[in-house]
């Protein structure tokens, strides 16, 4: 189930980052920003934020496992 973009804004947040960082930080894992310095950290939280405004990323929440993350619209489409 997407999460819809006016209803992440009615989260605390510190919530809403938490979330953000999670997304950011398994990028870290996978390579995508190998040696990021908190500066480029901050841009990369802001440019999340953006993405999820403009529909580029979504949240998704999987009712199978009750897990939620953020992914890219692409990849939701691609898998239904």
């Amino acid at each position: 189930m997407i999460i819809p973009y006016d209803a992440l804004m009615s989260l605390p947040a510190s919530t809403l980052a938490q979330l953000i960082k999670e997304h950011l930080l398994s990028q870290l894992e996978d390579g995508s920003f190998a040696d990021i310095d908190q500066q480029q950290f901050e841009q990369a939280i802001a440019s999340c934020k953006y993405k999820l405004k403009q529909g580029e990323l979504v949240v998704e929440y999987s009712e199978d496992d009750e897990s939620i993350a953020i992914r890219h619209k692409e990849h939701i489409i691609a898998v239904r």
